[in-house]
């Protein structure tokens, strides 16, 4: 017995033991179950869909686990070792539903199909698993969500090093990095893997140090053979899958740097092939391309920045309204999904970036071809998907017709592109990859029925005219109805028997029908084939010769359309590749055209990208709140934002709800479309270079990792303090809120502090301690500026508008009113309010400053809370006791004493 056999048996005794307690070892099973528990061994992650006539059956473990998942009977039949046999099933012919369900459950399954001969079988049919669908491994359309990419990913870590490979099955994508350890949870954030894969000994710590990404999925392990997980193992499999002696031509110069990434590529790459049925040794053909990602190509942003800004997750977990759904009007989801790529991902590169602005703003003074554009692109279908359909040969008839119909719409595309692309670098390039394959246009037209079948075996998909035993097999099943009619005629007339009747059914196949009165007339050539009641069915040697003729015509036709079929796929495997690359440029064309779509309807900019340092930004607009405004009929204030090298922090104070974090938000919205390539919501923007986006707005619990808000706040203003830079973008939204006062206060001013001396960051720094105002009186770079309200009576009106210098209070009593704290909580607080705020006079008249014991300079904190003449006269009326002509009265003193 070999070493895989005797593993194989191993793990088959195992699983035996694990799907159902006391089962014993093989030999004491019935022949199917040995079958079922040996295929089990081979894939013990999975749900065994096991084939057994016109069900998938799933046993013991798999059928409880399947039952509660998709809500389907439980059942127990038969026995094997002395056990019941727990036993669930679905029919074959709706099994995708059930697929799907289980793979957007967590859930993989593995395949089982009968490949024997039942006729032929001694024992049980000879079953093997074809694929294994997981959920980073799906390439069906009934999987898949058409705008979402589903990565596959492995993880290896050495050291303070992680290095990540994953591929993207369904479009044939593979990608390479290597990052520092503690920037693992940044780049698993923009990848999103649907699966991914570690080494057994490393899982632990990869949950610990993930658990702050809650929509990620635990990694798997186990499931690779060890020797995968091998640098070498990686770099044989890549040079082998694209047939070079080396990898410098992909930017892997370097193995030992790469040596992570991989050894994580030898795993991902043979885990997908293994679940496509291909063996762990096998090759996934259509991978063309390696791209080795640069963690300098991006702008930074860890997942805390992701999920704040909202990019394409709302904070509490819904699919919108976010950037994402506000800018994705795309036609295909091809588009979508590289809009989606390209949110997570701004380039740092100004010329990329720039190319996409200029080929924006060309097609929106184009005007009628955007339009044209825009609606021809209803007419092509997800070609990137059903080209890695066809690489991996599961490709169904539907898909080649929608892709022979699609590359039919490529000249009309192509022209109007050419039109718009005049001296438009990025477009005329994204032209000239729409060229099209006449040979497989041409092969596709000649092969495949116009509107064929959905699946092979219902046959009519191979087009009249591409083969002409096919035809001719076809013209026998077609002609059927005719020769039965003018059989019956003729044996009506030799016969003498008007109601002679020649009919077909599946059971007996083709016979002549007689009833009992006329059996007399019956010839002698007449051979009985069934007796009914009131007839006699015959069959004649013509009808015989005719109906083997005829059954096995249509027979004979299926299976060579089915050798045709295949045949098929194999001619357009060398096409892969290119049928890849119009997809790649059909869908940047359909992203541009969906950013400048939204940049006209929604009366966007081209901002301007400088080498010069520095944000200046007029009359910006957060652009999700400005749309859900618009819905409203309400309008959005916009406001400025400048940064240079002489002013690098805006402190902000103001009320709660007066929008600061909205403020803080869209400058970095606009900065990140500035280099995505977009247009902005903004009168104008002239953006300098950014390297990171950090931000830190809002915080809650951490129940499940044990970390209070206090300490998650804390985590996350360490990881700025560590990593931001000059060239950082960073925005502080109430730090220090979640201690004391006097602590909170401290660490604002220490964080802010660090922020100008040490990060020089572009710091955009919302406050409540007033205290802070103080700051820019000893560091010029950080300016002072608040967001106003005006108070009406006893309520407050926010102006939402960025003004100079800093608040005087937070109307925090306004803010609980309008909340509808009820009227008498808020007459107890402004009372308390009042005594505090007396006692707050004459304790600090005479203190010392907060920070004069530190070494630091001393830094007045303090703010002068003594009352105003108006004050003071407010507070001395009683408005309920004020006549309409008194109440006027004092109006007017009032006014007069503030002024």
């Amino acid at each position: 017995m070999t070493q895989s056999e005797t593993s194989a048996q191993s793990a088959a005794e195992t699983s035996s033991q694990t799907a159902s307690p006391n089962l014993g070892n093989l030999a004491g099973h019935t022949p199917a179950m040995q079958q079922f528990f040996r295929l089990k061994a081979e894939n013990p992650h999975a749900l065994l869909f096991f084939r057994m006539g016109d069900f998938y059956e799933l046993f013991f473990d798999d059928a409880e686990k399947a039952a509660r998942i998709l809500d389907i009977t439980l059942t127990q039949r038969g026995q094997t070792a002395g056990q019941p046999i727990k036993m669930a099933g679905v029919p074959y012919h709706s099994a995708e539903q059930y697929l799907a369900k289980l793979v957007k459950s967590g859930q993989s399954v593995a395949i089982c199909e009968q490949v024997g001969d039942p006729a032929t079988s001694k024992g049980p049919v000879e079953r093997k698993v074809v694929r294994v669908v997981t959920p980073g491994t799906l390439t069906d359309k009934a999987f898949l969500d058409e705008r979402h990419d589903a990565p596959l990913l492995a993880c290896v870590v050495n050291g303070n090093e992680a290095g990540l490979a994953w591929v993207t099955l369904a479009s044939g994508d593979l990608r390479l990095t290597v990052c520092a350890l503690d920037e693992l949870t940044q780049h698993l954030a923009r990848i999103a893997p649907a699966e991914w894969l570690c080494l057994p000994n490393q899982r632990e710590s990869l949950i610990s140090r993930t658990e702050e990404l809650s929509n990620l999925i635990p990694p798997n392990s186990g499931q690779i053979p060890d020797w995968l997980w091998n640098a070498q193992e990686g770099v044989t499999r890549l040079q082998k899958l694209f047939g070079t002696q080396d990898l410098q031509a992909f930017g892997i110069d370097n193995i030992a740097h790469f040596e992570t990434a991989l050894c994580a590529a030898a795993a991902a790459l043979a885990y997908a092939a293994h679940t496509q049925g291909l063996g762990w040794e096998g090759q996934l053909p259509h991978i063309r391309q390696c791209s080795v990602e640069d963690n300098q190509a991006f702008i930074a942003m860890d997942a805390a920045t992701r999920r704040n800004l909202e990019l394409t997750e709302t904070l509490r977990g819904d699919s919108g309204p976010t950037l994402y759904s506000l800018l994705d009007t795309c036609e295909n989801p091809m588009g979508s999904r590289m809009l989606r790529h390209w949110t997570h991902h701004p380039v740092r590169s100004a010329s990329v970036a720039s190319s996409r602005h200029d080929a924006i703003s060309a097609l929106i003074e184009s005007g009628y071809q955007l339009q044209e554009l825009r609606a021809t692109w209803k007419e092509i279908s997800d070609i990137e998907r059903i080209a890695s359909r066809l690489a991996l040969r599961s490709a169904r008839p539907r898909d080649l017709s929608s892709l022979r119909d699609s590359l039919k719409t490529l000249p009309t595309l192509r022209a109007l592109v050419d039109q718009v692309a005049n001296k438009k670098e990025l477009l005329a390039e994204l032209s000239s990859q729409l060229e099209i394959p006449t040979e497989v246009l041409d092969l596709l037209v000649r092969a495949v029925a116009q509107d064929p079948a959905a699946i092979l075996r219902e046959g009519g998909v191979i087009a009249n005219g591409y083969n002409t035993e096919l035809d001719e097999l076809r013209q026998l099943s077609t002609d059927t109805g005719q020769f039965l009619i003018d059989l019956e005629t003729r044996e009506r007339a030799r016969t003498n028997i008007p109601n002679l009747r020649v009919e077909f059914n599946k059971v007996h196949g083709f016979f002549i029908e007689i009833t009992n009165g006329q059996v007399d007339k019956v010839p002698l050539d007449y051979q009985r084939r069934q007796t009914l009641k009131n007839a006699e069915r015959y069959i004649t040697p013509e009808l015989k010769a005719f109906e083997d003729k005829a059954l096995s015509a249509k027979e004979r036709s299926f299976a060579l359309e089915k050798q045709l079929y295949e045949d098929l796929l194999d001619k357009l495997q060398p096409y892969v590749p290119q049928i890849l690359k119009i997809a790649q440029a059909l869908a940047q064309i359909d992203v541009l055209g969906a950013l400048a779509e939204r940049s006209k309807t929604l009366n966007w900019v081209k901002p301007t990208l400088s080498s010069d340092a520095g944000i200046e930004i007029k009359n910006g607009r957060h652009p999700v709140v400005e749309e859900h405004l618009a819905k409203r009929s309400q309008s959005f204030s916009g406001n400025d934002c400048d940064f240079n090298n002489t002013r690098r922090m805006l402190l902000i104070t103001g009320p709660n709800m007066g929008g600061k974090s909205t403020f803080m938000r869209q400058t970095a919205l606009i900065v990140l479309l500035t280099y995505i390539g977009s247009h902005v919501p903004a009168d104008s923007a002239k953006i300098g270079p950014i390297d990171r986006i950090f931000t830190r707005i809002g915080a809650a619990d951490d129940l499940a990792s044990g970390r209070s808000t206090f300490m998650v706040e804390m985590t996350e203003a360490a990881a700025i303090l560590h990593r931001a830079t000059s060239h950082s973008l960073v925005l502080m939204d109430e730090i220090g809120r979640g201690t004391s006062t006097f602590d909170g206060l401290a660490l604002a001013w220490a964080i802010a502090k660090h922020l100008l001396e040490t990060n020089r960051s572009w710091t955009l720094f919302a406050t409540h301690y007033l205290e802070l105002a103080s700051l820019p009186s000893k560091y010029p770079q950080c300016v002072n500026v608040h967001l106003s309200a005006i108070e009406q009576g006893r309520g407050i009106v926010f102006l939402h508008k960025v003004k100079p210098g800093h608040a005087n209070q937070s109307y925090g009593l306004h803010v609980a009113q309008l909340a509808g704290v009820p009227a008498e909580v808020i007459k107890q607080a402004r009372k308390q309010l009042s005594i505090l705020e007396t006692q707050a006079a004459s304790s600090n008249s005479d203190q010392t400053d907060l920070f004069s014991q530190s070494s630091e300079p001393e830094i007045e904190l303090s703010v002068d809370i003594t009352p105003s003449a108006a004050e003071e006269a407010l507070k001395a009326m009683d408005p309920d006791s004020l006549s309409p002509r008194e109440a006027l009265d004092a109006l007017y003193q009032l006014k007069k004493l503030l002024s």
